[in-house]
């Protein structure tokens, strides 16, 4: 399956393309949620959220604040500024 230029938005991407991208970020999709993915790094973890118009991102405890952080992006952002913004953590 061929993905979109990283330029795209996201609301141009297809379901497949959208969870095979997860996938290649390192995000694990739940087995009973589907629309919920699981993203573990050394420093930080977090839960996504495949809502209707909006990726929800949750950050758990992180060091800074020691609360949860939670950040939603419009799939009419840009795949590549979605990846930049949720992947560089919270």
């Amino acid at each position: 399956m061929s993905i979109l230029p990283s330029d795209t938005p996201l609301y141009n991407h297809t379901l497949p393309q959208i969870e095979q991208w997860l996938k290649e970020q390192g995000c694990q999709q739940d087995d009973t949620e589907l629309h919920c993915w699981r993203l573990q790094k050394p420093s930080w973890q977090a839960e996504l959220w495949l809502d209707i118009e909006q990726i929800t991102v949750r950050y758990f405890h992180p060091r800074e604040t020691g609360q949860d952080i939670q950040r939603s992006f419009k799939y009419s952002l840009s795949r590549e500024d979605i990846q930049a913004a949720i992947f560089a953590g919270p």
